[in-house]
């Protein structure tokens, strides 16, 4: 089987294949009133249409901590999708897309269902494209160092053929393994080497994508433009609402010939912060920057004498030419010095290198615990603010609530906060308003101080109450962009703020209340 061939297959599988109801019966049970499904399988075959109750529920949801939590009660957060069609062409792609448009029939574009937004969950019994069977490489050019990609290809299967050539695409999030490529472009995604690589906005340069009319709508890749705003932009992290991505050229570079790791303690988060700003705004390109609070390093530095009085953890990672890496790491470490910081062993780092992919939410919902992440990005100057000012505020809400937080992607101009909430077993009317709270209060303080509410999760469903917060503005030139270039509103209705389709239901019109 080929990377990405499997119908679905992903660790929350099991658990919400369990559920036989949900918060909203009128409508998830039911296909769409005009069933496309005769007109597909005569598109794409039989066996590339999918429309049993079973098969549709594995695509009702992605891995959204609030959907699981529902999931423990037998709800669901939107409804059943539509039959599910499997293309394996751009062509394909158009025609489903046109079928779909003149029976004024929404859809949202599938990858593997990685997400932790809700951004692929189904409102009204929407058509699902799995793209997972357009899976493949279509040209590899080492002169230009561009490699063109099928959307639907495996993240990990994809950075594997790159690395057997020599090369990596720089792109390296948690979800590698179960994620897609499309997926990172559709939701402006971030890897773990965002540092030194970009984000996936600075890593696509050309895309083919189908308009809601099934006009085929491709971007050249060319190293830079001026011919007006960037088209490219407008359909990386549109999450699948102005366009279906099908196909994309992305950048790639040579595997680094020499690498050195330094794990750093310091002595507070002020200086931690310090020294990776001062890295980034030396002219310095780590691999990795990795900082931990106090609880996040206390967890991974057990016995280690150097963090006794030192409790903050910094991880940093050099590589390329072997001079230079010398030469930056002689710098960072007379930055350290100058922070106050000591070197320890490499260990910390090691050991998170070998679980880099692992969810550690898995393990604590397996586990009956009502835990989740909240990425947000703030400039250097707002930073430890932010930190104490979330910190403090989640502490008052409940004496039991687990707030955590490291700064894995960090940039001359600020850096990611990625935060880690965390509340044991308790009925659902008391766990979930305070689930509700902590995201008031992360997001709300977030935009206090003039962060914005996402790094790399994208906004998907369940940010959808701040986006006005985010753009002001700008999220009228956003509604008015969805209204022209979609006017029947067909692809992926109801996320990143944007306006669902009449008749949907409002998966959050109970949230702050027992559900």
């Amino acid at each position: 089987m080929t990377a990405g061939e499997g119908v679905v297959s992903h660790e929350y599988a099991q658990t919400f294949a369990q559920i036989h109801t949900n918060a909203f019966p009128e409508l998830s049970l039911t296909l769409l009133t005009k069933d496309l499904t005769p007109r597909f399988e005569e598109l794409l075959g039989p066996d590339y249409v999918l429309s049993g109750e079973a098969e549709r529920d594995e695509y009702a949801h992605d891995r959204l901590p609030y959907a699981y939590f529902l999931a423990r009660d037998g709800k669901r957060v939107g409804t059943l999708p539509g039959p599910i069609v499997r293309p394996e062409t751009t062509e394909d792609v158009v025609n489903i897309v046109r079928l779909a448009a003149e029976a004024d029939q929404p859809l949202i574009a599938y990858g593997s269902g990685s997400g932790v937004l809700g951004g692929t969950i189904p409102l009204e019994n929407e058509i699902m494209i799995d793209m997972q069977r357009m899976n493949r490489i279509v040209a590899f050019d080492r002169e230009d160092n561009l490699v063109t990609v099928e959307a639907g290809m495996n993240g990990s299967a994809f950075e594997d053929a790159l690395n057997e050539m020599g090369y990596t695409c720089g792109h390296l999030p948690q979800s590698l393994e179960i994620s897609t490529v499309g997926g990172w472009a559709a939701c402006r995604g971030g890897g773990q080497e965002s540092s030194r690589f970009g984000k996936i906005e600075n890593i696509v340069v050309g895309l083919k994508a189908v308009l809601p009319d099934g006009r085929l709508l491709e971007i050249r890749p060319l190293p830079k433009r001026a011919t007006g705003p960037s088209i490219l932009d407008m359909i990386v992290g549109s999450e699948g609402t102005l366009a279906v991505i099908t196909e994309l050229t992305l950048r790639v570079w040579k595997l680094p010939e020499a690498e050195e790791i330094i794990v750093l303690a310091l002595p507070g988060r002020p200086a931690a912060l310090g020294l990776a700003r001062q890295i980034m705004q030396s002219g310095l390109h780590p691999r990795i920057v990795r900082l931990y609070d106090e609880k996040e390093t206390a967890s991974r530095t057990t016995g280690m004498a150097q963090f006794a009085d030192r409790p903050v953890m910094a991880n940093i990672v050099l590589c390329g030419e072997a001079s230079i890496v010398a030469a930056e790491a002689a710098l960072v470490r007379r930055m350290a010095r100058d922070a106050g910081a000591l070197e320890a062993g490499t260990k910390p780092f090691d050991e998170w290198r070998k679980s880099r992919y692992v969810s550690v939410s898995k393990q604590w919902l397996d586990k009956g615990y009502y835990n989740d992440t909240i990425e947000v990005t703030v400039n250097w100057s707002k930073a430890c603010d932010l930190y104490d000012s979330i910190a403090e505020r989640v502490a008052a809400l409940h004496p039991d609530i687990h707030f955590s937080a490291h700064w894995s992607h960090v940039y001359p101009e600020g850096v990611c906060q990625y935060m880690t909430f965390r509340m044991p077993p308790a009925d659902p009317s008391e766990a979930l308003p305070l689930h509700n709270q902590m995201w008031e209060i992360a997001q709300g303080e977030t935009l206090a101080h003039g962060g914005s509410i996402a790094h790399h999760h994208g906004s998907g469903l369940f940010r959808g109450g701040w986006m006005d917060g985010e753009h002001g503005v700008g999220m009228d030139v956003l509604r008015r962009l969805k209204s022209a270039i979609d006017p029947q509103n067909i692809l992926n209705p109801g996320k990143l703020g944007l306006p669902a389709r009449p008749g949907a239901v409002d998966p959050f019109r109970k949230r702050d209340a027992d559900v």
